[in-house]
């Protein structure tokens, strides 16, 4: 990946009509970058994933080549997909039935997760991020010593 990774986010909230506001700090460089355009699709996790297009190509070319036992996971995560574009106000319109799925109905976490973008029920993330922490740390990460 040639720009810096998308890190963090803030809260924000979706507007009446099922928009969000796209942070300032990645705004340029997806203008720049994808003309504005970004794919979004649900996530097995519960939230929706917003890919610019590259990165969604690589991943689309992975879930189109998947066995029909894994039909589900095309229907998923190709299925749902939608193209949405960043319009004059800096907003995305999250598609109604993919702001249903995902339980997007004020606050929304909009998150950088390196090479793409997650957007959470604000509400469903927290309880979804305290699960995790319940769960523990993954080996790789209890393991890790930093210089």
């Amino acid at each position: 990946m040639s720009q810096a990774p998308y890190r963090g986010g803030p809260v924000l909230t979706l507007d009446q009509k099922g928009r969000i506001t796209v942070p300032a700090r990645w705004r340029e460089q997806l203008m720049a970058s994808v003309g504005g355009r970004l794919i979004v699709t649900k996530n097995a996790d519960g939230g929706l994933s917003l890919y610019p297009p590259p990165v969604w190509e690589q991943l689309e070319r992975v879930v189109l080549e998947l066995t029909a036992d894994d039909d589900p996971w095309r229907r998923i995560l190709a299925g749902n997909s939608e193209e949405v574009e960043i319009d004059s106000a800096s907003r995305v319109l999250i598609p109604p039935d993919l702001r249903r799925w995902a339980g997007l109905e004020r606050e929304v976490k909009f998150m950088g997760l390196g090479t793409y973008f997650e957007l959470w029920d604000l509400g469903r993330y927290e309880v979804h991020e305290a699960q995790a922490i319940a769960r523990g740390k993954p080996e790789a990460l209890r393991n890790l010593r930093l210089a």
